[in-house]
């Protein structure tokens, strides 16, 4: 275990009604909201980052509403079911708008433990534009064939939107919500925040390139293909996103010290 995950679990007493393995994943989730702010993709207090819990009960944990992300711990999190219910007593209300999302995605999609939902500027501007995400750069390439879009129907509170947006999803990881924003989803945490920083670095570079003059230099399929193959390979067989989810949680906590 590194240096800096250590002081964080050990400077908040786990509670004796949460088990071991669920207060590992609340640490982890927690740093994974910190990480969220410490690069500056948070919309104020909006937004979620939810991940389920082990268990045949179908319960998640998410952010209670009203906190910032820095204010969130291992302790605070919500446990809600796939209604966003509160299954244990909280003095926090869940915000309803990340319900119809995360709960369709974690009712239904096995693969995925961890829904990460955002709205940078970048992200939101690419999310306009009729051609959604181009892979001609680095971080692009890696996401050839990754992403489903889902237009635009409002502020996501409905359920009867659900079933339309798993069709949009389909069997990917990257949802693109038209207008909007994206939400990405993984096996675990690492693996999900290593996707979202990808997905964010392809539109900061696509948005950059697009104010500049001149034609891009284009890559046939064949090569995205290749590199977005790759990224899953690394991704899926090798401790790549791990080493990566913790190299940036000890970078925010040197920046920033270890405390919640």
């Amino acid at each position: 275990m590194n240096r800096a995950l250590a002081v964080s679990e050990t400077a908040i007493v786990r509670p004796d009604h949460i088990s071991e393995e669920e207060w590992a994943l609340r640490v982890k989730l927690a740093h994974c909201y910190h990480l969220v702010d410490f690069f500056g993709w948070t919309e104020t207090i909006f937004n979620h980052i939810s991940a389920r819990l082990p268990g045949a009960a179908q319960h998640y944990l998410v952010n209670p509403f009203g906190l910032n992300y820095t204010e969130v711990t291992p302790a605070n999190l919500l446990k809600v079911d796939l209604e966003g219910n509160k299954v244990e007593p909280s003095p926090y209300d869940a915000n309803p708008a990340g319900f119809a999302l995360h709960s369709a995605i974690h009712g239904a999609r096995e693969d995925i433990h961890c829904v990460v939902h955002t709205h940078t500027n970048e992200v939101s501007a690419i999310a306009m534009k009729q051609a959604g995400f181009g892979h001609n750069d680095f971080y692009g390439a890696q996401l050839y064939g990754r992403i489903g879009y889902h237009a635009f129907e409002g502020i996501t509170l409905f359920a009867e939107e659900k079933v339309r947006m798993l069709a949009s999803l389909g069997d990917k990881h990257i949802l693109v919500l038209r207008n909007h924003g994206i939400a990405v989803g993984e096996a675990d945490i690492e693996r999900t925040f290593f996707l979202l920083w990808t997905v964010q670095r392809a539109a900061e570079i696509q948005v950059t390139a697009g104010a500049l003059g001149g034609a891009d230099v284009a890559l046939n399929t064949e090569v995205s293909q290749k590199c977005a193959d790759l990224t899953q390979m690394l991704i899926k067989d090798s401790g790549f996103a791990v080493k990566f989810f913790n190299a940036m949680v000890r970078k925010m906590h040197a920046e920033r010290g270890p405390g919640w």
